[in-house]
């Protein structure tokens, strides 16, 4: 009996080091939404995937990229205009992002955004990445404080653009500074371990379900991307943001 136990824990701990092996190196990914479902893909990028082949991520069943521009009030991605010049010569749908500092103002975070992303034609809207980062983790801010200084942001992105930005949210900050408000934006919310389902009960228009796809064309110090998906058909995607 003994030795029966030890060979079914031996093999159900020889099991659990390949399931972590498979998850780690993503050959399984934890949420892999249906392309019937979902039938529209794309990816969001950075400097963390390094020079990027546009040609070859392009072939990769992707619909559109959105690429990091900025951050606070003064960093500039240091890919920023490589990638947002090749992208778009390719056929994806292109759209430009900013990471929400805690410690800038709205209005000096919106005016360097607006320096550094130009307009181009058949441009998605640009989406405010609100995440928590560094203490801020532990110790985030007032719902009142991020709420003020967003709202100036969003605001004058959507006057200088002509078109309301979307808000990008994990879901521990979509609980803390998006639920039940900013009825009028888009949401785009990042859950990797299930299906999302927001607490105040609003449908989401991205969802990105992994950050652990492995794609060809880029090779940066991050051997992963981000993969997402939206939530309507090809034909209303082709609408959207225009």
């Amino acid at each position: 009996m003994k030795k029966i136990i030890l060979l079914i824990f031996a093999f159900l701990l020889l099991g659990g080091i390949v399931l972590v092996i498979l998850l780690y190196n993503s050959v399984i990914l934890l949420n892999n939404p249906s392309s019937d479902e979902y039938p529209v893909r794309g990816v969001d990028v950075s400097s963390y995937q390094g020079k990027i082949d546009w040609n070859v991520l392009t072939k990769q069943d992707i619909d559109f990229a959105f690429i990091k521009a900025t951050e606070g009030s003064s960093y500039i991605d240091p890919f920023f205009e490589d990638n947002y010049s090749n992208a778009n010569k390719t056929n994806l749908r292109i759209g430009a992002y900013h990471f929400f500092s805690f410690e800038s103002s709205g209005a000096n975070q919106a005016k360097h955004f607006i320096s550094v992303v130009q307009k181009t034609n058949n441009m998605l809207p640009s989406f405010v990445d609100i995440e928590f980062y560094g203490n801020y983790e532990k110790n985030p801010p007032s719902k009142e404080k991020v709420q003020s200084e967003l709202t100036v942001l969003l605001e004058k992105l959507e006057e200088h653009y002509g078109i309301k930005p979307i808000i990008y949210a994990t879901e521990k900050s979509y609980k803390m500074f998006i639920s039940s408000s900013y009825q009028d934006y888009d949401i785009w919310i990042r859950d990797v371990y299930f299906s999302p389902l927001l607490d105040d009960g609003r449908k989401w228009t991205f969802w990105q379900y992994t950050n652990r796809e492995k794609l060809d064309g880029y090779n940066g110090e991050e051997m992963f991307i981000d993969m997402n998906v939206f939530y309507g058909s090809k034909e209303e995607f082709d609408n959207y943001g225009r």
